[in-house]
């Protein structure tokens, strides 16, 4: 046998030291996921699907002066919800001619796999969190979130034992310094909580600054808001190109954030609550009377009879001289919503 060495100018790298070096980085920097519940039971099992419940609650706290009681109530509802996990991959290729100018190209491709990885995912989280149902509003645009604004999110969570849940709540950086102002000696640094991001505790809620938070919207929450599905750790595969002296690296995480306790996330706005346009539609033209209410409280209609309401339940009462009266539910969220109701004689 020869003792000739071939001069090889490409680096066949192993796929497991690949694998866990993309892993180790892409867990060191997903910092969300421990703001996350994490859900390993499809790992290792047949199928790519999950089912659950996802609750949600609408508002229902009121500021009250003497004698008065709330006419709003807090009311829980859930829908089953299926869930598929979705495959994340991205793909470095390099040519051997690279590496022999510029040693450095490999490892700085394997550092971007995971970066470009990790930031994927940290989207992905952030995003369900961002859409939390339950709001507290300041009142005005230029009205401050204050302490107030916390105490009133961290009520909407419904939580028995404040002291044994971590709450936290993510703020554009460029939020912070108006956030002060307005919290001044209520932000308290806590040693315990230090870690990435964090500038201090108010009303129990650990804050955190987030660049890409939503700027005038804090987002709130604890752990058990948003789910983090894994099927598979990190995979990589290698292909070569042997004629052009071509390799190409893969790396794919398969994996689904998802949103799946909305009674468990809040956002904070600064600015009015929004009020959304309800209209009654008869289809037959039989001339109605209607009485919308939420709670004890009678909403007025106004001129056009419609019905400007904010997010919410509320029941609808619906007579007509002959016919059989209607009742029911009808939701108001983020929108404008038409109900359309066909009477019935008696």
């Amino acid at each position: 046998m020869s003792d000739l060495t071939l001069n090889h100018t490409h680096v066949i790298y192993n796929n497991f030291v690949l694998a866990n070096e993309i892993e180790d980085q892409y867990n060191s920097k997903l910092d969300l996921v421990r703001f996350c519940t994490v859900d390993d039971s499809l790992v290792g099992v047949a199928g790519d699907t999950k089912k659950i419940n996802v609750y949600k609650a609408t508002n229902g706290t009121q500021k009250l002066d003497m004698g008065e009681g709330n006419t709003k109530n807090i009311e829980v509802s859930y829908t089953p919800e299926q869930y598929t996990i979705q495959l994340a991959q991205n793909r470095f290729p390099y040519y051997d001619e690279e590496v022999m100018v510029d040693p450095m190209v490999v490892p700085v491709g394997l550092g971007h796999m995971a970066t470009d990885m990790f930031n994927t995912t940290q989207a992905d989280i952030f995003a369900e969190f961002n859409k939390a149902t339950l709001r507290v509003y300041t009142g005005a645009a230029n009205k401050p979130i204050n302490f107030d604004s916390f105490v009133d999110a961290v009520a909407l969570l419904n939580l028995e034992n404040i002291e044994d849940v971590e709450i936290f709540a993510f703020v554009n950086p460029t939020e912070m310094a108006n956030l002060r102002k307005s919290l001044k000696d209520d932000l308290k640094y806590v040693e315990a909580f230090v870690r990435s991001g964090y500038v201090g505790t108010v009303a129990g809620v650990n804050i955190y600054t987030k660049r890409d938070a939503e700027t005038g919207t804090i987002v709130l929450g604890t752990k058990e808001a948003v789910t983090l599905f894994n099927k598979k750790g990190v995979e990589v595969e290698q292909e070569r190109d042997a004629n052009v002296r071509l390799n190409e690296i893969y790396s794919r995480k398969y994996y689904l954030a998802a949103l799946t306790d909305a009674t468990k996330a809040v956002k904070i706005v600064r600015g009015e609550e929004p009020e959304y346009t309800l209209t009654i539609e008869e289809t037959n033209d039989v001339s109605v009377t209607v009485v919308i209410k939420q709670g004890d409280t009678t909403i007025i209609a106004e001129q056009d009879g419609t019905y400007k309401l904010t997010n919410g339940t509320y029941d609808y009462t619906i007579s007509a001289t002959e016919y059989v009266t209607q009742t029911g539910k009808v939701v108001i969220y983020d929108d404008d919503k038409t109900l359309e109701i066909t009477m019935v004689a008696s």
